[in-house]
């Protein structure tokens, strides 16, 4: 996992690291001196270059003006413009002119609208027409969320002290931060909290112990999906289709009866348990003991997808969330089952994961405005649960604080059902015993990769799904 530092502990960190007896130049001459070097890796070299820096009044301005002196030094020919108290149009001509330009406007604790003098800066990176190169966090991207509420730049590259920070791993933030290159300016590694992180490959590899060579397929996990509904049958072949491909050895599909058999027809390999079920064609109150009896023999639960919001439906979604003996994932319209009553949720047996999108979010009652960490971990602590509330870059956060941001993923997950086959990743993870934060935080990372390898154009829920064991394999690949 790589560190992800809020703005609160990047100061921090500063204020640690020169108590504990490096003095705060220094630390500034070391990042100086990293943005120069990046600068000219962005430039390609420094013969015959020119370079604008933009630098602002605090600390961040400082490692600009420590990085013209090193661009300087090796050849470039650097102009320094203070902010505020350019001149426009000279800013203008400068940046027309130049081969790279380094934003050191603000730190990482901007937060708002840029106004003034900041504001016309920032408009003049956005629309200069080389490489911008930001330190920490680009201006005007809220360092803590990633939100942009004004002007922000566009950067090519940016260079985080110590560790990046949640603005430039958030979005828009991470789309505005370009490449990020983490660059060691002398933190303590002791030092460095570590209550927020990026997922590596290597954490999902060693998350997933491989099958014992004598493994049957009860020992793979034990999968109950209850799902689906006359309505909607094909969220729960997509919970179980994904639930297979990541492994687990034996699924079972517990669904209204009038829908079982179009359900198995697309996941032949699933064993099916027909329900009692309402006029509606969804799953009745009266299934509740059928259920929960054969999810005592199972090692995890999925419940929600294409279930529908019948009243009686969402009373059974209740019960079944508060009796389950194993740990359950909650999606869809599990989690409307509890409008406005998240709280509720927490009132169960075994662990949860529940993998809200940001409107199922907003109709649990928890209101996630531009930050989105934040309302991660909210909800995890409301309901006792882990919570992945999902998007470009998803969230996962345990009630204890923890939290992981998920760096794969592609908008061409942006189709229906693919929420359904994430679903269906989780509980695999699940009944193959991995606690309930390692199943949610390698689960959205499998589920982003095989969103990527599924293709760029055209992909649905079910190309996902079949590129899950390629996922699989490039974890284990790219881990080494």
């Amino acid at each position: 996992m790589r560190p992800v530092l809020t703005p609160a502990e990047a100061a921090a960190l500063d204020r640690a690291t020169i108590d504990a007896g490096t003095p705060s130049e220094v630390l500034m001459a070391r990042a100086g001196a990293a943005v120069a070097r990046a600068a000219l890796d962005v430039a390609g070299g420094a013969y015959g270059r020119r370079a604008v820096v933009l630098a602002g009044t605090g600390h961040n301005g400082d490692d600009g003006r420590i990085a013209a002196g090193h661009l300087a030094a090796a050849g470039m020919r650097v102009e320094v413009v203070d902010v505020p108290g350019q001149d426009g149009a000279r800013l203008g001509r400068s940046l027309d002119r130049a081969d790279l330009a380094i934003d050191a406007l603000v730190g990482t604790g901007f937060h708002g609208v840029a106004q003034g003098d900041l504001a016309a800066a920032i408009e003049a990176l956005r629309n200069a027409p080389c490489p911008v190169v930001a330190v920490d966090v680009p201006s005007g991207v809220d360092g803590g969320t990633g939100a942009v509420s004004g002007p922000a730049v566009d950067a090519r590259l940016t260079v985080a002290m110590g560790a990046p920070k949640t603005g430039t791993v958030l979005m828009p933030g991470a789309e505005l931060a370009g490449d990020l290159r983490v660059v060691d300016i002398g933190f303590p590694d002791e030092l460095i909290p570590r209550a927020t992180g990026l997922t590596d490959p290597e954490d999902v590899d060693a998350a997933l112990a491989p099958r014992a060579t004598d493994a049957h397929k009860k020992a793979a996990g034990v999968v109950l999906v209850v799902a689906g509904s006359r309505a909607m049958p094909g969220a729960a072949r997509l919970v179980a289709g994904a639930a297979q491909r990541t492994g687990a050895g034996y699924v079972v599909v517990a669904a209204p009866a009038g829908a079982l058999g179009v359900i198995l027809a697309g996941v032949p390999e699933a064993v099916g348990v027909p329900l009692a079920e309402t006029v509606a064609g969804t799953v009745a109150a009266a299934a509740l003991d059928e259920v929960l009896a054969r999810a005592s023999t199972a090692d995890a639960l999925a419940v929600g997808p294409g279930m529908g919001t019948d009243p009686e439906t969402a009373g059974f979604v209740r019960d079944l969330v508060r009796s389950s003996p194993v740990p359950v994932v909650l999606d869809a319209d599990g989690l409307n089952a509890f409008p406005g009553a998240a709280a509720t949720i927490g009132d169960r047996k075994a662990d949860a994961v529940l993998t809200p999108h940001l409107g199922e979010l907003a109709r649990l009652g928890t209101d996630v405005g531009a930050d989105k960490l934040s309302a991660a971990r909210e909800l995890a602590v409301s309901t006792d649960a882990v919570a992945l509330v999902k998007g470009a870059r998803s969230v996962i956060a345990e009630p204890g604080g923890l939290a992981r941001v998920n760096p794969t993923g592609t908008p061409a997950l942006a189709t229906a059902g693919t929420g359904d086959v994430l679903t269906g990743v989780i509980a695999a993870l699940l009944a193959r015993r991995l606690a309930a934060f390692d199943a949610a935080w390698a689960g959205a990372y499998l589920h982003g990769l095989a969103g990527g390898l599924a293709g760029d154009e055209g992909v649905v829920a079910g190309d996902v799904i079949a590129a899950l064991p390629d996922a699989l394999g490039a974890v284990r690949e790219q881990a080494g």
